[in-house]
């Protein structure tokens, strides 16, 4: 008898600012948003990733040396160059991110795991240059969210 083993991703998650401590359960419930992630962007089995929580002085410099913006974000996105087996990295930005989910209303880990659910999507191909790419990548984001209890992000700035 030949059995078929579908091996899980390995998350890696690494807490780099101490701020991020603050929110004891917010690695699992990343960890989890990941996977959901990459289970309903139909991604091959067994793929890795990383997701660094970091402070917004990393990622500034993250942003400067890869991307060539002078200024910090919330989320980053590399995708490995060799795929399969390992997808890439993601950096989330504390401040940042706790700024957004301030001004959103929202918790800061339901606002992380739909950073790192965005990560995952660039990961996998998705991006929002284009408005046909960003309305496919949103409604899929809007999904996986939806999935793990947390409202929709884009609706407040559709009723802008």
């Amino acid at each position: 008898m030949i059995s078929h083993v579908v091996r899980s991703p390995e998350i890696t998650i690494t807490v780099a600012d101490s701020a991020w401590r603050q929110h004891p359960r917010i690695q699992t419930a990343i960890r989890s948003a990941a996977r959901l992630a990459l289970r309903r962007a139909n991604a091959p089995p067994g793929n890795g990733l990383t997701i660094l929580l970091t402070s917004d002085a990393a990622i500034l410099q993250l942003n400067s040396r890869y991307r060539r913006k002078n200024n910090p974000t919330n989320v980053l996105s590399f995708a490995a160059a060799n795929p399969p087996g390992y997808l890439g990295d993601i950096a989330i930005a504390y401040g940042i991110t706790a700024e957004e989910a301030d001004q959103a209303g929202k918790s800061l880990p339901q606002h992380a795991v739909h950073l790192a659910v965005h990560g995952v999507l660039h990961l996998l191909g998705y991006d929002h240059e284009a408005a046909r790419d960003a309305a496919k990548m949103e409604a899929l984001e809007i999904d996986i969210l939806a999935q793990l209890g947390i409202r929709n992000p884009y609706e407040i700035r559709r009723r802008a």
